[in-house]
């Protein structure tokens, strides 16, 4: 691994941003985006198994929040176009939002991420049972630690800082084939 450093995260506090992440079809556009970098609207309709002219549109909605744009320069066919994220990160608070609209929207994109988290979990879960033995580098981990609201900012902080440090490392160029993979960790105040 190198000392490349992350890319700070975007703070996205309007209302539209918010309510396109509250989208479960715009968040699989943006989650196929991160995963897969510049791609075209038929390559969304055939991953995500939606009509061209949905996959399209929802595209100019994420862009018109400012979520995404047109990525020139990625094919020589100036027809197809390009989409990639505007920025490589992006987060919120709703601590820190004081519009109550975007608040709500905050809300709502959270709940549908939350959704998508223990989706994607189940789906890891079942995948490696039916794998016939195989090994996978699969993990899970939880705790229960006992922290000052500013503790639990900087722990917050210390976990997001790893996982960004993977996610945008250099890749060696080593010929070993890599997969996507999904990481998320949660935090919260809770009684067992």
């Amino acid at each position: 691994m190198n000392n490349r450093r992350p890319p700070s995260p975007f703070n996205v506090s309007r209302t539209s941003a918010l309510a396109a992440f509250a989208s479960p079809v715009r968040s699989r556009i943006m989650d196929l985006l991160a995963a897969d970098g510049p791609v075209t609207a038929g390559h969304v309709s055939s991953e995500l198994g939606i009509a061209p002219g949905s996959a399209s549109h929802h595209l100019k909605v994420l862009s018109n929040a400012g979520l995404i744009e047109e990525a020139h320069g990625v094919s020589s066919d100036e027809r197809k176009h390009f989409w990639k994220l505007s920025h490589p990160t992006t987060r919120w608070s709703r601590e820190e939002i004081t519009d109550f609209a975007a608040r709500s929207a905050a809300f709502e994109a959270e709940q549908l991420a939350l959704e998508q988290q223990f989706a994607r979990s189940r789906r890891s879960l079942v995948d490696t049972a039916d794998s016939d033995g195989a090994v996978t580098s699969t993990f899970a981990t939880q705790g229960w630690a006992r922290l000052t609201s500013m503790e639990m900012a900087a722990l917050r902080d210390e976990l997001v800082e790893v996982v960004r440090r993977w996610e945008f490392r250099e890749i060696p160029d080593d010929g070993i084939d890599r997969q996507s993979c999904f990481v998320f960790a949660r935090g919260f105040p809770a009684r067992p």
